[in-house]
């Protein structure tokens, strides 16, 4: 069995999509939970945590999203065309 270039290619951006959608919805999700801390006892400190983590969150899961549907299209034409994906190796 001979390994396909371009389906390794899309597993690591796959890979790397799945990373960047977690850490980016998980610095939101924190960014929420700063926000009730800092209503709770002032938003003095917790201010600038709660625009970073979502500032680096934007910014990480702005392309895990744009990547994570071109990894989805390029698998969806695939598969129409007979193609191997990454769900149906070659056998």
């Amino acid at each position: 069995m001979t390994s396909d270039p371009v389906l390794d290619r899309r597993r690591r951006i796959a890979r790397l999509v799945s990373l960047g959608q977690r850490l980016g919805y998980g610095l939101f999700g924190a960014a929420v939970i700063l926000f009730l801390v800092g209503f709770a006892v002032g938003f003095g400190t917790v201010g600038p945590l709660i625009v970073a983590a979502i500032v680096v969150g934007s910014i990480v899961l702005a392309p895990a999203i744009v990547f994570g549907y071109a990894v989805g299209a390029a698998e969806r034409e695939d598969r129409q065309e007979g193609r191997p994906t990454l769900d149906e190796p070659e056998a």
